[in-house]
């Protein structure tokens, strides 16, 4: 045996190399979309856990509430009363982030103190009248009236400003402060961080290989299958190759579309279709209404509206924090803030947890 291992030139010390499993080992991950990297740690979910798992107890939302200021009917902060409306209801902000008539802090007395003029217009969004209404128990029909106003107020403010924001932030856990179904709409005479990264990303992108980013990549993504969660003619939902967030989606059209308003009534059916049955997996995980923040990305507005765009690609970001539980989420903190983003869960393993799960939501099917 001995002379067997000294004729092998093997020393039986050293073991053979691992070979690479991604659900097993750790690597990083490219997001082209924000040029950056992401720590995939999938072996960390191997660690025991002794903190919650158990489903947090139902909480019951009243349908109407007279003191809630969103809901029909109801005196806002600043005295007004909200019309008693039955379908979606768009306001001003009464406490905006962004208003149109803002001062000009003028030229900085230095490079490092610099400072620029801020103006724009914030709005909310009901969905329903209904307070204890989330979109995965809405029709079809009602989510199309949500995108149909999406694209009209995308209409009204795009001529104006250079981009127009449209987000959610769904629960408690993403700082929303109502529980009544509604969004956000900011517009601003600025390119934003996020999407000014996401232009100059798709813009390299298209000008090496002349082909939007996105477009490509979905077509990728179309053939491995791997990380779909949900899919139909118009629309494909998946759990990116660089998810920093465990259950993190990324909606994208088949088709190349540059903003909102840009979609087919047909596009927009099959959105409200692909919208539903996402966000039905996504409470169905754990059995609870899920957090999350999603916002839309178009192509810039205003001037830019002039300018040729067609390195962009319409998409949705979906960013739930929830991990393991109802109750555990993933935090971003520590190395994520100081060093790099990093996730457990690869998301291959994610996006087949998601697209396994039912399409009927689960209170749907508690009362059938």
């Amino acid at each position: 045996m001995e002379g067997s291992e000294c004729n092998s030139g093997m020393d039986p010390r050293v073991t053979a190399k691992p070979t690479f499993n991604p659900s097993e080992h750790q690597h990083i991950r490219y997001n082209p979309l924000r040029d950056e990297w992401v720590l995939v740690s999938a072996h960390r979910m191997k660690r025991p856990w002794s903190g919650q798992v158990e489903k947090p107890a139902e909480v019951n939302i009243a349908r109407h509430d007279p003191s809630n200021p969103l809901c029909p009917g109801a005196t806002r902060s600043n005295g007004e009363v909200n019309p008693v409306y039955d379908s979606t209801y768009v306001f001003d902000n009464d406490f905006p982030s962004l208003q149109p008539d803002a001062p000009d802090p003028g030229i900085g007395e230095h490079p490092l103190f610099q400072a620029k003029a801020a103006k724009g217009i914030c709005k909310v969004m009901c969905f329903h009248p209904h307070s204890d209404i989330t979109l995965p128990l809405m029709s079809i029909s009602e989510i199309t009236t949500v995108i149909d106003k999406w694209v009209e107020l995308m209409k009204e403010l795009g001529p104006v400003y250079q981009w127009v924001q449209i987000f959610e932030n769904k629960g408690a856990m993403m700082g929303c402060s109502n529980p009544h179904p509604h969004c956000q709409v900011w517009a601003s005479n600025y390119l934003p961080n996020e999407p000014r990264i996401a232009d100059r990303t798709q813009r390299d992108y298209y000008s090496s290989h002349g082909v939007p980013m996105l477009v490509e990549y979905a077509k990728l993504e179309s053939q491995k299958k791997e990380r779909i969660v949900v899919e139909n003619e118009e629309w494909l939902v998946i759990v990116p190759h660089w998810a920093t967030w465990p259950f993190q989606t990324l909606l994208l059209p088949k088709r190349h579309v540059l903003r909102l308003q840009d979609l087919s009534d047909e596009e927009r059916e099959s959105l409200a279709s692909i919208m539903k049955r996402l966000l039905t997996k996504y409470d169905n995980l754990f059995e609870v209404s899920f957090p999350y923040s999603m916002g839309w990305h178009g192509a810039p507005t205003g001037q830019s509206l002039l300018d040729d765009n067609r390195h962009w690609q319409l998409h949705a970001h979906y960013y739930p924090p929830l991990l393991r539980s109802a109750t555990i989420r993933k935090f971003m903190v520590g190395y994520e803030l100081l060093a790099q983003a990093q996730r457990d869960l690869t998301p291959e393993q994610a996006a087949e947890r998601l697209r396994n799960l039912p399409e009927v939501h689960y209170k749907q099917k508690q009362t059938e």
